[in-house]
C-alpha cells in the first residue's frame, strides 16, 4: 500500500517562535504560521484565504529559529504531519490537535518594517543561503514527537 506525508509551506510568522525544552532538554519551538492563498471567485472577484498552521521543530533546528525569527518573518517549512492527543486537565475531555513536524526550515528574508511587535529587529545578520537550510539530524530523541 502507497502512503506518502510529505507538507511543504511558505508563509509569515504570526507569533514570536515559542522555545521551550522538555523534561529530558531537548529543544522544541512551535512556529504558529499563517499561509495564504489568493484566488478569483465565480464573479472573477479575488478573494484572500489564509490558513493558520503550527509548525514544531525541535533539536537545534529549535534553538536557531527562536534566534533568528521573529513575528511577521517570512519561513519555507518542509515536514510532515503529524497528529496527537491529549486530555485536558480542566475539563477532563481528550483533546486533539494535528500539526507539521518541520524536518527542513529555510529563512527567507527579513519581516517587513514594524512586523515585531513594539519594534524589535532582528539579528543585524541573516543566514547566507548555504546556512539557511537547517535540516533534522537523523538522531532523534527516544520521545513521543
Amino acid at each position: 500500500m502507497a502512503s506518502l506525508n510529505k507538507v511543504l509551506l511558505m508563509g509569515n510568522l504570526t507569533r514570536d517562535p515559542e522555545l521551550r525544552y522538555t523534561p529530558q532538554g531537548t529543544a522544541v519551538v512551535n512556529l504558529r504560521m499563517a499561509v495564504n492563498r489568493r484566488y478569483k471567485n465565480k464573479s472573477q472577484e479575488l478573494k484572500d484565504e489564509v490558513c493558520f498552521i503550527t509548525a514544531v521543530v525541535w533539536n537545534k533546528m529549535a534553538e536557531t529559529c527562536n534566534q533568528y525569527l521573529h513575528k511577521g518573518s517570512p519561513v519555507y517549512v518542509e515536514g510532515r504531519l503529524q497528529s496527537r492527543s491529549w486530555e485536558d486537565q480542566a475539563t477532563g475531555k481528550t483533546r486533539s490537535v494535528i500539526e507539521v513536524r518541520a524536518e527542513r526550515v529555510q529563512f527567507l528574508g527579513q519581516a517587513p518594517k514594524g512586523a515585531a511587535e513594539n519594534n524589535v529587529e532582528g539579528p543585524s545578520i541573516e543566514p547566507n543561503t548555504e546556512t539557511a537550510w537547517l535540516e533534522e539530524s537523523e538522531e532523534r530523541p527516544d520521545e513521543n514527537q
